[in-house]
């Protein structure tokens, strides 16, 4: 097979990378909460009825932000369900999952279980603007946020928790564009609201940095109309507008699925030339950044039939898609393309957490473990800060159905503060190697530290509850680097990380 190349220079960057685009999201839906990060009486819950088997893993995955409590569960929340002492907190219905809610674990349980991951990661809260508006959002942000002698102030204090949450990152909403959310508005109709909340809310902290509601998709019909007008009302007012998408094979075709990145690279060029565009139009010297706040490969398609046929359980087993190694290398594809793009991504949530389409698994009373997707997101949140480089692939390509011509590379690079530098690399080819050489240029490295793949002669192949540690990354011999260039062979449907220094 041809030889796939690219050149490496300190003078040709991207930008740096936000910490926050190492984030993820813990919605109540399905297992994410209740027996995931939050199960009483297991034996490895603390006090606060805390997983620490699972606050072990989410620190080892390097997660920031986390963005709570939805999804599409925010648009039914009211958040003084989920406050006081639990005992007394109301059971509801779930209108978005079709289960019911028993708000066991709310607020002060959110904070303290980020508290507990560490001081990396940061609160991302959504505010309900589906069934509910501005006067509630302010009562939320006085209630999280304000220190003392109001009477929202003084109820949190009074629920144990004297010291404000510090909340700084809101989502206006969620998916407000779509039928299914409830509370669905157009266009208009959301950009005035979200307009009227921002001002509000900046009024009781003029620092807040607020997300706008971005199209659920690319493939919404809405798409770009939506962005272009929200944002004539709000763009002023946020900081940053959500882009969400997921990825699955669709009637068998796994060549465009393994392309999954040229899709979610277009469309965030796409959104940024909106954005772009309003604010030429608006005159603004303001530049709006994009959140990220859902991806994920997820098997949507069999999820749909799950949830219509729920009957209002408790935390029911829902959308726990178990990922195999192919999925793995697109999802490490995924985070190439937010890498790629970091002067504009400033937020990116995996979503979810636990459980729902997620990184780490839990069996109620049981272990937890890693699913394939758990180690390119480590290897990317341990490694991936710095500057990103800029990289043009010269590679082979394959034919897809809905991307046409791919390239089988597919790549990036982050310099970090001390000078070395990371490749992160997929080949997309299901049968060959791939062989790279990268010209490093001006850049000073002598040394391949570390070359690991995620690959195996079973793309199939996955971790489980009987075989949690069937896939792991394994070291590759042969990488070298030799006059100014690296060379390497990337193994068939793999995601690599190259550590130089």
């Amino acid at each position: 097979m041809r030889t796939a190349r690219f050149t490496l220079d300190p003078a040709f960057t991207i930008g740096e990378v936000d910490p926050r685009l190492f984030g993820s999201f813990v919605e109540h839906l399905g297992r994410c909460v209740y027996t995931g990060v939050f199960e009483p009486g297991h034996p490895a819950a603390d006090a606060d009825g805390l997983r620490q088997d699972v606050l072990d893993l989410v620190r080892e995955l390097g997660v920031t932000a986390v963005r709570y409590p939805g999804g599409n569960f925010v648009s039914g929340y009211k958040w003084e369900d989920s406050v006081g002492p639990a005992e007394d907190r109301p059971r509801r219905l779930d209108l978005a999952w079709r289960s019911t809610e028993t708000n066991r674990f709310g607020l002060s349980e959110y904070i303290a279980f980020l508290r507990k991951v560490g001081p990396q990661a940061e609160p991302m809260m959504a505010v309900n603007l589906g069934t509910r508006g501005v006067a509630e959002a302010l009562e939320l942000q006085e209630y999280a946020n304000h220190p003392a002698g109001t009477t929202l102030s003084d109820l949190r204090a009074e629920h144990g928790d004297k010291d404000p949450f510090g909340i700084r990152l809101w989502c206006l909403g969620n998916e407000m564009d779509g039928p299914w959310q409830t509370g669905h508005k157009t266009a208009e109709e959301y950009g005035r609201l979200a307009a009227e909340t921002a001002r509000a809310m900046r009024q009781i902290d003029p620092d807040v940095e607020l997300v706008a509601c971005g199209s659920s998709g690319q493939s919404m019909e809405t798409f770009a109309a939506w962005e272009a007008t929200v944002l004539e009302e709000t763009y002023e007012l946020v900081d940053h507008i959500s882009l969400h998408a997921y990825y699955e094979p669709l009637d068998g075709d796994v060549d465009s699925f393994l392309a999954s990145a040229v899709d979610m690279e277009s469309f965030i060029e796409n959104v940024v030339a909106t954005c772009d565009h309003v604010g030429a139009r608006l005159k603004s010297k303001k530049r709006i950044n994009l959140s990220f706040d859902e991806w994920n490969v997820w098997y949507m398609s069999k999820s749909q039939a799950e949830v219509s046929a729920l009957d209002w359980p408790e935390a029911p087993r829902l959308l726990e898609d178990n990922y195999s190694v192919m999925d793995a290398v697109v999802f490490g594809s995924l985070l190439i393309a937010l890498l790629r793009h970091a002067d504009r991504v400033a937020v990116a949530c995996l979503a979810q957490l636990v459980n729902v389409i997620a990184p780490i698994m839990t069996e109620p009373g049981g272990p937890a473990w890693r699913q394939t997707t758990f180690f390119p997101f480590a290897q990317a949140s341990r490694y991936g800060r710095g500057e990103v480089l800029d990289v043009r692939v010269d590679s082979p390509t394959y034919g897809t159905a809905k991307y046409g011509e791919a390239d089988l590379l597919h790549a990036t690079a982050v310099r970090a503060e001390d000078g070395s530098v990371t490749v992160f690399a997929v080949n997309r080819s299901r049968t060959e190697p791939l062989p790279l050489d990268v010209a490093l240029g001006a850049l000073e490295l002598t040394d391949v530290v570390e070359h690991s793949a995620l690959a195996d002669a079973d793309p199939d192949a996955r971790n489980t509850l009987a075989e949690p540690e069937r896939v792991v990354p394994h070291p590759v011999d042969g990488t070298a680097l030799r006059d100014g260039t690296l060379t390497a062979v990337l193994e068939p449907l793999s995601w690599n990380v190259i550590r130089l220094r």
